[in-house]
């Protein structure tokens, strides 16, 4: 069974609709997929009836932004969870509209030092997505600055470019909470991906594992094997799921459906876990 736990559609930083990510894990060869858009729902409903017509199990999923005290970017994903729920729904809707405020502020500092303007990023925003700097790399793209979004990145949009402005997010163990609350289940998205920043200490992954973290993603291209290796004791000392997935952005990143899966007693895990809903399932779509 091919299990991929982790996908973005342009509700968020992807490249493609709900339904076409679905499309694109059929044709992949997954049986499983998640769609996990930052700090957005908004895909599920679409997702669910495409992944019907392809016969792939949907599991609706979200990665939500968070921050740590020393300022430190941390990536939470969301399972099966109430998208309704009053605190989760308040704590995404606070770093969304923070996204937009300082969007708007990046792109008046970059517009002094290239042709960018506020337009410009908008037309790479699907209506009604959550706007991040990927949208604003895509528009750099077009503009003929950079080669595609990784250069974006690693250059005029990394945190310790002049540019870069720090946005709310919520706690890493206050979002993990608020997952629990709302029944979902939460997984600690790439962990060790140094190449993405800094990353967090002991203190961070003891608060979350107090606040009811269930598992971390392991099997992530960004994690560094010898990461990795941490990651796994670390799991197995707190009796944390494991999870392997690609972070699919569409054309987006290089990343690829299906390059990293994760087990079926993960996922059976997560659906015992999960109760604020559940995992969807066409006619030819199989779990067992």
């Amino acid at each position: 069974m091919r299990i991929d736990l982790h996908a973005h559609s342009n509700v968020s930083d992807g490249t493609e609709k709900p339904a076409d990510v679905m499309a694109s894990a059929a044709r992949a060869g997954l049986d499983v997929v998640a769609l996990t858009d930052h700090d957005s729902t908004d895909g599920w409903a679409e997702a669910s009836a495409a992944a019907v017509e392809h016969g792939v199990a949907l599991v609706p999923g979200m990665e939500v932004s968070c921050r740590t005290s020393e300022g430190i970017s941390v990536h939470l994903l969301s399972y099966l969870h109430d998208p309704a729920h009053e605190g989760l729904l308040e704590e995404i809707t606070k770093a969304k509209d923070a996204r937009l405020t300082r969007a708007e502020r990046m792109v008046t500092l970059l517009a002094e030092d290239y042709p960018l303007t506020w337009d410009d990023v908008i037309h790479h925003v699907a209506p009604g997505a959550t706007l991040g700097r990927p949208h604003i790399a895509d528009a750099l793209v077009a503009a003929g600055v950079v080669e595609d979004r990784s250069e974006a990145f690693a250059t005029i949009l990394t945190s310790r470019s002049r540019y870069f402005i720090q946005h709310y997010a919520p706690d890493p163990a206050t979002a993990v909470e608020l997952v629990r609350a709302a029944g979902g289940v939460p997984v600690f998205a790439h962990p060790v991906a140094t190449a993405r920043g800094r990353t967090v200490g002991e203190r961070t992954y003891r608060e979350m594992i107090d606040a009811g973290l269930a598992g971390l993603e392991i099997d992530h291209r960004d994690n560094p094997e010898e990461g990795r290796a941490f990651l796994r004791r670390l799991a197995a000392k707190h009796d944390l799921l494991v999870t392997g997935s690609s972070d699919y952005h569409g054309t987006g990143k290089p990343n690829l459906l299906g390059e990293n899966l994760t087990s079926r007693e993960a996922l059976a895990r997560i659906e015992e876990l999960g109760t604020g809903t559940a995992v969807v399932r066409g006619s030819s779509a199989h779990l067992d």
